[in-house]
C-alpha cells in the first residue's frame, strides 16, 4: 500500500462487504485501473529491523522463523539509491552500504563464506565484504542463493564507494547512488558539515518526486514524496502556515507504535488548528505514513541531512520533536544549531533532564530527593562513584531509550564489562550511575505543562518492583497501594519539576517509593510510551492536547486543571518476543525486552489484571497444578502466604527442595520435584501439560541452570510464567477474585461514563 500509494486494505474491505471494483468510488476507477500496472518509475526497498542488540544470546541466524520487530522502507530512482537510504533508515549506526576507509571490513574468507552460507542479520554487510575480498557475483550467488541481479547492484554500490572524490561530478554521482553526507565525509576525510556546504556551493541538492499511481495521466491522490538527485521536481511547497513532525522510524524494542500514535494525534491537532501538517517518517507499518493522515508525507530517513533537506525546502513555522521518541531528540541540538525553530520543549530543557549534574541542581533547589547518583566518562570515574555509593548500583548510558545497555551491577568486574558496552552505545555522553533501590514501588506519571500550569493526567503504579524496566512492567491506573499523602507528594513534585524544566507539552516522570519516601528516578520532557494507555484510560487525547499547548493554548483554555482518578481499574501488560528468539532467557531486568502491550479494564484491579494477562496470552488457571521455584531466600518467605492461598483454592503445588522446605514449615505439603540435572521430571510434567502455571523467581540468569531451562520450557510450551514476587501476588489475587466474581464486559465509551 505504501509503495504504490494505493489503500489495498480499504479496497479489500469494500469488496468483503459486497462491492465490486467498478462500484468502489474514488479508490478505484476504470481509468486508474487501466493505468495502474506499468507506471512505477521508482524502486522501493524494505529492510527488517532486528532486536539482537537487546538479546546477545539469541540465535541470530535468519530463516523460516520470523525474528524482526519492525521494518523500514525507502524510495529511490534506482535500487542502489533506495537500498542505501533504507539502510540508514534502520538507525543502527550505519549510514549506508558503501565502503569507506574507516569501516570495519571482514577480510577472513572463512568467516565470510560461513556467514554467506548460513545467513544472519548481518548478511548484507558480509556480501559487501565478500566483494572487498575479491569474490565474484557468481561465487557469492552460489553461497547465498541470491539472484545475481541484486548482487550486481550491491557490487555497484561497493565499487562507487571506492571511486568517490571531492569533485562536483563525483559527489553528484555518489548522491544518485544513495551515499549520505556522513559516508562522503568519511571517504573524503572531511566533516559532514564540509560536505553539506560543498554540495550547496555546487548546487547539488535533492529534488523531490511523488509516488504517482496514475502515470501523470490523472491527478494523484497520494502525496508521498521522496528525495532523489535529479533536476526535475514534481511537488512544490505551499505558502500556508505549516509544521513538521518528525516520526519515530522503524519499530524496535524501546521505540514502537506508541510514538507513531502520538505523531498521528499531533497531526490531527495541527490540522484542526489550521496548520498544514507535514510528517517525515520511513516506517511502512504505521498510520503516520498513510496517504491521508497528514497533508504531506516525506518518506525519508530520519537523519540530520535528510530532515534538513526537507526543512529548508518547506520553511515551516517550526518542527515538533517530542512525539517521535528518541530518534528526533537525538538530532535536536544539531537542528537547533542549524537555526531550526523547535516547537514545544526546547533542546536545552531536554539536555538538563539528561545531564545529571544540571538535573541534580534543580532537584536540590526544589528539595526533591533522589537516590545517590553520579556520572562517569571513564572506568576510573565509574569505580570511584560506585565505591562511594555502594553496590548494587544501576548503570546506563545517557540519551538512550528503552533502557539500552542498562544493568544492575554488583561488583567492579561487572562494572568494567558494562562500561565497555556503554561507550559503544552512547560514546558522546556520560554513563549514569544510581544507587539501586531494592524492594521499592515504582511509579510512572504523565503530565501536560503550558509553562505556567501543570495537569497531571495519571499516576501509574507498576506491578513489578523498581529494577524492572518500566517498559516491561505491568502497571495500573489508579495506583492501588499509595496513600493520599504519597499521592499528594507525587503531584507536588511533578508540578514543580515540569515548571522547572520549562516544559511545553508532555512530560513523563518516574519515581520510586521506598520506606514512605518518594524518590525521583528520571524526568523526560517529551512523550512517553504510556501516552496511548493513559489517553485511552482517562478519555483525554494527551498528544492532541500537547500539540495545542505547543501552538499557544493554555491548560485552562483546554479545560484541563485538576488530577482525577477513574472509577475503574485499567491495567497495562506487556508482550514479549521470547517465543521467536531461541536461547533467550525470559527473565526481566532493567533493560527493556518487550515488543508490545495490551490493556485490561474492569471495575477492580484484580479483574482488570486477569483480563490484561489473558490478552497477553498468560492465561491464569482457575484450577490445576502450579510449579513454584524460588531462588532468593527472602522471596521464599514472602511467597508463603500466596502459596497458602493457592492451596486453599484447590491448587496442587510442585516445588523444588528448598522452596518446598520453606512451605512445609507453614504446614503445607507441596509435591517435591528433583533438580533437572538429577531427573528431568519437571520438564516431563511440563511437556505432558500437567503444569498449568509456573512461578519462577530467579536469583540470576545462567543458560545452563535449572531455572533457565524451566523458564525457557514455559516459553516453548506455552505455559504461563511469572518471574517476580509482586506479579505473583497480583496473579494470586486475580485468580481468587475470579472464583467469586464475574468479569464485566463494557465498551471503552461506557467506562468513560465513570470518569
Amino acid at each position: 500500500s505504501k509503495a504504490t500509494g494505493y489503500p489495498i486494505a480499504r479496497i479489500a474491505t469494500k469488496i468483503a462487504i459486497g462491492m465490486t471494483l467498478d462500484e468502489i468510488p474514488n479508490d478505484v476507477t476504470k481509468e486508474t485501473k487501466a493505468c495502474f500496472e506499468p507506471t512505477i518509475d521508482y524502486v522501493v526497498v524494505k529492510i527488517p529491523r532486528w532486536p539482537f542488540d537487546k538479546f546477545p544470546t539469541a540465535d541470530k541466524h535468519i530463516g523460516t522463523q520470523m525474528k524482526s520487530t519492525g521494518e523500514t522502507m525507502a524510495i529511490g530512482r534506482t535500487f542502489e539509491e533506495a537500498l542505501q537510504k533504507a539502510i540508514r533508515s534502520l538507525e543502527v549506526g550505519r549510514f549506508g552500504l558503501g565502503h569507506d576507509p574507516k569501516d570495519k571490513v571482514c577480510s577472513n574468507k572463512k568467516e565470510i563464506v560461513e556467514c554467506l552460507s548460513h545467513p544472519t542479520h548481518k548478511r548484507l554487510m558480509y556480501i559487501r565484504d565478500a566483494f572487498h575480498f575479491g569474490m565474484s557475483v557468481k561465487e557469492i550467488g552460489k553461497l547465498t542463493g541470491i539472484c545475481p541481479w541484486f548482487l550486481e547492484k550491491v557490487k555497484n554500490v561497493y565499487e562507487m564507494g571506492r571511486s568517490i572524490s571531492l569533485t562536483p561530478e563525483s559527489v553528484k554521482e555518489a548522491k544518485k547512488f544513495g551515499f549520505s553526507d556522513v559516508q562522503l565525509a568519511k571517504i573524503t576525510e572531511k566533516s559532514e558539515q564540509d560536505i553539506r556546504q560543498f554540495r550547496k556551493e555546487h548546487n547539488i541538492v535533492p529534488s523531490f518526486k511523488m509516488v504517482d499511481t496514475c502515470a501523470a495521466e490523472f491527478e494523484a491522490k497520494t502525496p508521498y514524496l521522496y528525495s532523489t538527485y535529479e533536476d526535475e521536481d514534481e511537488s512544490f511547497p505551499s505558502k500556508k502556515k505549516k509544521a513538521i513532525i518528525i516520526g519515530s522510524g522503524p519499530i524496535r524494542i524501546g521505540q514502537g507504535i506508541e510514538f507513531d500514535y502520538c505523531c498521528v494525534h499531533s497531526v490531527f491537532a495541527l490540522r484542526e488548528e489550521g496548520y498544514e501538517a507535514i510528517i517525515i517518517n520511513n516506517n511502512p507499518e504505521t498510520v503516520s505514513t498513510d496517504f491521508d493522515t497528514s497533508d504531506k508525507l516525506y518518506f525519508e530517513p530520519l537523519t540530520f541531512e535528510d530532515v534538513m533537506n526537507i526543512i529548508e525546502r518547506e520553511n515551516p513555522q517550526g518542527v515538533i520533536l517530542q512525539f517521535g521518541g528518541q530518534t528526533p531528540l537525538n538530532m535536536a541540538v544539531k537542528l537547533h544549531k542549524a537555526g531550526v525553530k523547535i516547537l514545544g520543549t526546547q533542546p536545552e530543557s531536554i539536555d538538563v533532564a539528561e545531564d545529571r549534574n544540571k538535573f541534580g541542581v534543580i532537584l536540590d533547589d526544589l528539595m526533591i530527593p533522589s537516590a545517590e547518583w553520579g556520572t562517569a566518562r571513564s572506568l576510573s570515574d565509574a569505580e570511584s562513584i560506585a565505591k562511594k555509593i555502594g553496590y548494587p548500583v544501576l548503570v546506563r548510558p545517557s540519551y538512550v531509550l528503552g533502557g539500552r545497555a542498562m544493568q544492575i551491577v554488583d561488583n567492579d568486574n561487572e562494572l568494567k564489562t558494562f562500561m565497555e558496552e556503554a561507550v559503544k552505545v552512547s560514546p558522546e555522553h556520560p554513563v549514569l550511575i544510581d544507587k539501586y533501590l531494592d524492594n521499592a514501588v515504582e511509579l510512572d506519571v504523565d503530565a501536560l505543562c503550558d509553562g505556567k500550569d501543570v495537569f497531571v493526567a495519571a499516576i501509574m503504579e507498576h506491578i513489578e518492583e523498581a529494577g524492572i524496566h518500566s517498559g516491561d512492567s505491568a502497571c495500573v491506573i489508579p495506583p492501588q497501594t499509595l496513600s493520599k499523602e504519597l499521592k499528594k507528594t507525587v503531584l507536588d513534585y511533578t508540578k514543580k519539576l515540569a515548571l522547572a524544566l520549562n516544559t511545553l507539552g508532555l512530560i513523563n516522570i518516574q519515581y520510586a517509593v521506598k520506606d514512605g519516601t518518594v524518590f525521583i528516578l528520571e524526568a523526560n520532557p517529551r512523550a512517553s510510551r504510556t501516552v496511548p494507555y493513559v489517553s485511552k484510560t482517562i478519555g483525554i487525547p494527551l498528544a492532541k492536547m500537547a500539540t495545542r499547548i505547543i501552538l499557544g493554548k493554555t491548560l485552562k483554555q483546554l479545560g484541563l486543571t485538576e488530577y482525577k482518578e477513574p472509577g475503574f481499574a485499567s491495567v497495562k501488560e506487556v508482550v514479549f518476543p521470547f517465543l521467536k528468539l531461541q536461547g533467550v532467557d525470559p527473565v526481566l531486568g532493567p533493560e527493556m525486552k518487550s515488543t508490545g502491550e495490551v490493556m485490561g479494564i474492569d471495575e477492580n484491579f484484580e479483574k482488570a489484571f486477569f483480563k490484561a494477562e489473558s490478552a497477553a496470552q498468560t492465561l491464569l488457571p482457575k484450577a490445576g497444578n502450579i510449579l513454584i521455584t524460588i531462588g532468593p531466600a527472602s522471596d521464599k518467605k514472602i511467597a508463603v502466604p500466596f502459596a497458602k492461598q493457592l492451596v486453599e483454592m484447590g491448587f496442587s503445588l510442585y516445588c523444588t527442595r528448598t522452596t518446598a522446605e520453606e512451605f512445609e514449615k507453614s504446614g503445607m505439603a507441596p509435591i517435591r520435584v528433583p533438580k533437572i540435572r538429577d531427573d528431568p521430571k519437571i520438564l516431563t510434567l511440563m511437556k505432558e501439560k500437567k503444569i498449568h502455571l509456573v512461578v519462577n523467581i530467579p536469583r540470576g540468569s545462567h543458560p545452563k541452570s535449572d531455572a533457565y531451562q524451566i523458564r525457557r520450557a514455559c516459553v516453548d510450551l506455552g505455559i504461563p510464567l511469572i518471574t517476580t514476587m509482586t506479579a505473583t501476588k497480583a496473579a494470586v489475587n486475580a485468580i481468587k477474585a475470579l472464583k467469586t466474581q464475574e468479569l464485566k464486559v463494557q465498551s471503552l465509551q461506557e467506562y468513560h461514563k465513570f470518569l
